[in-house]
């Protein structure tokens, strides 16, 4: 029987640890492409960019809102968003649709999380993925069926 030093064992397990990262690294890729493709049904409001539209609809690009709470976001987009919100030190007074089951465009807890995976990882982002069950376990929290207003998240902690 072969004795293997700590570097042979290191050397003989890196293809089985290097096709796992693999694997990781395509499943991250699959849901950023497929939040990306989502991402198409904000466009008209948050731009492109990311950027927004000036006191009507805040930017996701460098939000302190996209890149802050998760689950303030994932509420945001389960159930929209109504009335004043500051973001980056700006006041804008729009409104967001809900995006969740059963409400709005009824998206799935996959693509809510795969869009929001998008967003806090697009343009200068660098925010971790939001996962299905995150998702999951924040819209069956309750059964809430209007927009959240900027002074009702703040109370959630």
């Amino acid at each position: 029987m072969k004795i293997l030093r700590p570097f042979s064992l290191i050397i003989a397990l890196l293809p089985f640890v290097s096709a796992q990262i693999v694997r990781a690294d395509a499943a991250a890729d699959a849901q950023i492409a497929k939040g990306k493709s989502l991402y198409q049904n904000c466009i008209a409001c948050h731009q492109p960019t990311g950027l927004g539209v000036p006191t009507v609809f805040p930017p996701l690009a460098g939000s302190e809102v996209v890149n802050g709470n998760e689950e303030h976001l994932i509420r945001i987009v389960l159930h929209g968003l109504s009335g004043k919100v500051t973001v980056n030190k700006v006041i804008y007074n729009g409104n967001m649709p809900a995006f969740g089951q059963g409400l709005g465009f009824n998206w799935t807890d996959e693509k809510v999380a795969a869009v929001l995976t998008y967003v806090r990882q697009a343009w200068t982002n660098k925010s971790g993925p939001i996962t299905k069950d995150q998702v999951t376990a924040i819209r069956t929290k309750s059964d809430r069926k209007k927009a959240w207003t900027a002074t009702e998240l703040e109370a959630i902690k």
